[in-house]
């Protein structure tokens, strides 16, 4: 995926849209609470991407537009507060493989 901030823009949606989703099978699960369902590992992973990806975009040079440095801005604030969900390796998760990935997670 080539870096651009139109690319960023569709991980931050994809981020909001499965928060939302996440958020209703708790509440269709009989109201647990996010802290205690298991997709909340999978968010945090999610959510490191997004704030890697925003990394790397900051330091290819690319214009990022006030809005969108924000939203950078709110990922990486809500990252911090979930940082020890992501799944442990030694390699951070948007720098593995498919198949280095379903071995870490026993797939």
């Amino acid at each position: 995926m080539a870096l651009s901030v139109q690319n960023y823009l569709k991980l931050a949606n994809f981020y909001n849209e499965m928060a939302t989703v996440l958020s209703a099978i708790c509440v269709e699960k009989g109201g647990i609470a996010m802290e205690n369902y298991v997709g909340r590992f999978f968010a945090a992973d999610v959510l490191e991407y997004i704030v890697e990806y925003a990394n790397r975009l900051k330091k290819s040079g690319e214009t990022i537009p006030g809005d969108v440095q924000s939203v950078m801005d709110l990922f990486e604030k809500q990252f911090e507060k979930v940082k020890n969900l992501v799944t442990p390796n030694q390699k951070p998760i948007y720098e593995m493989t498919l198949e280095e990935f379903e071995k870490i997670m026993n797939i």
